[in-house]
């Protein structure tokens, strides 16, 4: 029997192949100087270093939306279609797109698969289940070695616009430096007793680890949103959270904040969701306070030292 990803692909498979049997697809000519690139990106994180990095250079097709879980996303028909006539695809890479290879089979790409993690370092993950930890964005720095990747890239499918590519480059590792520079302003100001953090799930390891918070725990204990609490393990954490003093826990806006908000009932501690919940998983959509990585990682910084701190916005 068919898994229902397999289900939604073999759909969406047939559909762009009646598409272009109808004439309806147009082939790809990446050597057209007066084309820009096709890409497709699979996060919305890596969407929008593509955009920076390509400018008018590229047309960039996302495949997750703004505050979608990415461990939940199925294929529509106009993703299959965007992604068999790009010119090249874009992923985050360390495990996050596990339904990618097939979807990529499905659609037929047989184009270049820029993985955006090369050259990160890795935190480790689950020794259980051989995991590592696929949130590479939350650390600027890394996302510097991600941004050089996707330039890269870009550059050897349209050497002509090489140069352009690198200047856009150049443009934003002043602006991630100038972000990495202010977020350890920030979270500097809060008192070193307050720095913990309790997240939805396990999201947040680089920004920690960049930073030097500490993490006391999460709603739930894993990268992978699917995973639950057990009794236990949500006594543990209230018993957790009151022996550490840690102030306050974080929702995030792409999970719901109800078992955030019980254990912070439970536990006598600040939740904080709604409007000024984390940016984890996702960007947020246009207009919101996540719609770029820039507004996003500076949104939970803020975020992060008014709850420590303390004070309000």
């Amino acid at each position: 029997m068919l898994s229902p990803l397999a289900r939604t692909l073999s759909s969406a498979a047939l559909l762009v192949l009646f598409a272009a049997g109808c004439g309806g697809a147009e082939p790809s000519t990446p050597d057209d100087p007066s084309l820009p690139l096709k890409v497709v990106a699979t996060t919305t994180q890596v969407a929008d270093f593509a955009r920076n990095l390509g400018g008018d250079r590229v047309t960039v097709h996302q495949l997750l939306r703004p505050n979608v879980d990415p461990h939940d996303y199925e294929p529509s028909p106009a993703d299959m279609r965007a992604i068999a006539e790009a010119d090249v695809l874009v992923k985050n890479g360390v495990g996050l797109e596990k339904w990618l290879d097939d979807t990529i089979r499905a659609a037929g790409f047989d184009g270049p698969v820029v993985d955006a993690s090369q050259g990160v370092p890795v935190r480790g993950g689950d020794a259980e289940e051989g995991e590592s930890d696929p949130h590479i964005w939350h650390n600027p720095l890394n996302v510097k070695t991600m941004a050089a990747t996707i330039g890269r890239a870009f550059a050897a499918a349209d050497p002509g616009d090489a140069a352009a590519y690198q200047a856009n480059l150049a443009a934003y590792d002043a602006k991630l430096d100038a972000l990495d520079a202010d977020i350890a302003r920030k979270i500097g100001s809060i008192p070193a007793d307050r720095r913990k953090l309790v997240t939805n799930h396990d999201a947040f390891g680089y920004y920690l680890d960049r930073y030097k918070l500490t993490f006391v725990g999460s709603i739930i204990p894993s990268f992978d949103t699917s995973a639950e609490l057990s009794a236990k393990q949500v006594a543990d954490l209230v018993a957790e959270i009151r022996a550490t003093g840690t102030a306050a826990i974080f929702s995030e806006a792409s999970l719901p904040p109800k078992t955030a908000e019980a254990i912070g009932r439970e536990a006598g501690v600040t939740v904080v969701a709604g409007e000024d919940a984390l940016y984890g998983d996702s960007l947020g959509p246009e207009g919101s306070a996540g719609a770029t990585y820039l507004q996003m990682e500076e949104h939970n910084t803020d975020t992060i030292v008014n709850a420590l701190r303390g004070t309000s916005t």
